[in-house]
């Protein structure tokens, strides 16, 4: 997931400034926007005045810390903006954090009913925020899917121009671009500099995406868009006017691809001799690596968990999944053993795509098929639509077969199934269904578009994303979908036990590399022996445990729990049990700790007794 896919804790949460009770919020740009101030659903259902004030003063700082999270919720008031990224602003949302949860903690005692669950939410959120600042993230975290030329060229997608002020306030974040790569360019020697460093192979990677750019002509970049005159055919009833136009045009070629040069050569000549070796992938070959590493697990499943539980957890898994895939593979595919059905689904090539369209085609008559009968089992439907969406090229070959970005609040902007159909020869035809249900319909589709739509839920409950939480639904839903009847054929449901099992190989992989001094190779060498993913998603999929540690945890751990509840409320009910009743409950209240979840299926269950 890029920086802006998923609202509040996704990729980068937003970080947070502690302001005292009653105090004036963050001043808008006064051109960009005459919008309500705060924002009327900041703390809407908040019945303790105290609670609702830190509400108040946490969001309406994190819309104004993080601009371009704000404009993807369609809050312009900031639309000039992008995010402060120098020593000062990192060490004041550290501050922040700390004082917020401070006056967080002092309310536990005072606050009640629905203010509680409020409150432990909230608390939840920040702890583990708060917890990251070990690893300092800022000075060393790169990724292929997370660098200046991945978020920078989704700028103009985000930022929609339908008036001259629009272009302007795009033309302002535009001449703010170079300054924030210069700024992450010594972020990340800082880091150096206290021996904070990404792996080489890593560094290479992001090396490869700026050579990539750098490469095309810069008419051809996504950034140059909105500088270039539109088609009659294209025209949508407004034209950014030349002068502004040129003006983008002149920011892109004399500030911004000139900041990308910069940035590649200081990863060539700097920090790829400077990054650490194949020997030394995992985050606790940094320093305070391993406490770091304690704190991405608590972040992540919202409560701690030892790395060896979490790996023993994965292996059992994998011994119980290996088991289902042979059994399928003897009925659909006629081998013997787990090693002939991998073999047999990775060398075959009808089990393959042809061409991208194809890979297009297939996502969305999945998608198709589920929304169809997505109300049998769910009586919560959102509003909000999900279109099916190609990831583009410049990022396509260097990321994971999909991600989901979430629908803009005010309907402007359906949710956006991300599909990649890069080298489609690549791609599976039987993994494509369960994909397709995890990231759009029922997956995060439908459990982040319900909560965006809870009007009575104050701001951030609708917008946060605990990944135990989201992930957890994201890969019950693979599961769901199976009950459904939405899988067409046996070999599809091969396809879903093998993401199963991608997502329980996640479990041993992140803490083996993490924990273990595992290498690529090993991580490599063991999803190859248990899932049917190809082998070049597999290379990729380990290139993203290896730069966003603990993450990938939260999928089987979440859908382990989920199940786990839902055979509670079976065993408890009985012949009373609803899936629809249980579906909504565990959706109506927006993504919660696993532990508050469960209080909140077991109440639900003593009322339907």
């Amino acid at each position: 997931m890029s920086r802006w896919t998923r609202a509040l804790l996704g990729a980068t949460a937003p970080a947070l400034l502690t302001l005292s009770p009653g105090c004036a919020s963050v001043q808008p740009s006064p051109s960009v926007t005459k919008e309500l101030w705060p924002p009327p659903d900041t703390s809407v259902g908040i019945s303790s005045p105290t609670l609702r004030q830190l509400v108040e003063d946490t969001w309406t700082f994190t819309l104004s810390d993080q601009p371009l999270f704000a404009t993807r919720l369609g809050i312009h008031r900031f639309d000039d903006r992008v995010e402060d990224n120098a020593p000062a602003g990192i060490a004041r949302r550290r501050l922040v954090r700390k004082n917020l949860l401070e006056r967080a903690d002092a309310m536990v005692s005072e606050v009640k009913g629905d203010d509680a669950l409020v409150l432990e939410v909230f608390r939840a959120w920040l702890s583990g925020e708060s917890g990251s600042d070990v690893c300092d993230l800022e000075l060393w975290a790169i990724s292929p899917r997370s660098n200046p030329v991945t978020e920078w060229s989704y700028l103009p997608t985000l930022h929609q121009v339908e008036s001259e002020l629009d272009a302007k306030n795009l033309l302002a974040r535009y001449e703010l671009v170079a300054e924030s790569i210069d700024g992450e360019i010594a972020n990340l020697r800082t880091g150096m500099s206290r021996g904070l460093l990404t792996n080489r192979r890593t560094a290479q990677l992001v090396l490869e995406v700026f050579e990539k750019a750098l490469a095309q002509p810069i008419a051809e970049w996504p950034m140059m868009a909105p500088a270039l005159e539109p088609k009659p055919s294209e025209a949508k009833g407004f034209a950014i006017e030349p002068q502004t136009r040129e003006k983008l045009a002149e920011s892109l070629k004399n500030q911004i691809r000139p900041a990308f040069e910069r940035y590649a050569a200081f990863l060539e000549k700097e920090l790829i001799p400077a990054a650490r070796g194949e020997d030394a992938i995992g985050v606790s070959s940094n320093p305070d690596g391993a406490a770091c590493y304690a704190s991405q697990i608590r972040r992540f499943l919202g409560s701690d968990r030892s790395a060896e539980e979490l790996h023993a957890l994965g292996l059992a898994e994998i011994a119980r999944l290996d088991r289902e895939i042979e059994r399928l593979g003897k009925e659909a595919l006629g081998v013997s053993t787990l090693p002939e059905t991998l073999a047999k689904l990775r060398s075959d090539p009808s089990l393959y795509f042809r061409t991208s369209d194809e890979v297009e085609a297939k996502a969305k008559t999945s998608l198709d098929r589920a929304r169809a009968k997505i109300p049998e089992v769910f009586g919560i439907l959102p509003k909000a639509d999900c279109v099916v969406t190609r990831i583009p090229d410049y990022e396509a070959p260097f990321t994971t077969v999909a991600y989901y970005r979430q629908p803009v609040p005010d309907g402007s902007k359906p949710g956006e199934y991300f599909i990649n159909v890069y080298a489609p020869a690549t791609r599976t035809r039987y993994e494509a269904e369960a994909l397709a249900y995890h990231e759009s319909i029922p997956g995060h589709h439908l459990q982040i578009a319900i909560a965006q739509e809870r009007s009575d839920l104050p701001a951030f409950r609708r917008h946060y994303g605990l990944d135990a939480y989201v992930e957890g639904w994201g890969l019950y839903a693979e599961r769901l979908a199976d009950e459904m009847g939405l899988y067409s054929t046996p070999v599809d449901r091969i396809g879903m036990y093998s993401y199963e099992a991608w997502r329980a190989a996640r479990l041993v992989v992140d803490t083996g590399i993490h924990a273990k001094g595992w290498t690529r190779k090993q991580a490599v060498e063991f999803m190859l022996a248990h899932t049917a993913l190809a082998e070049n998603n597999v290379v990729n999929e380990v290139e993203r445990y290896v730069t966003w540690p603990g993450q990938a945890l939260a999928y089987k751990v979440g859908q382990l729990e989920i199940l786990r509840l839902r055979e509670l409320a079976k065993a408890e009910l009985g012949p009373k049990f609803d899936l629809r009743a249980f579906h909504d409950r565990v959706l109506e209240t927006g993504a919660v700790p696993l532990p508050t979840l469960t209080d909140r299926v077991r109440a639900w269950i003593d009322r339907s007794k």
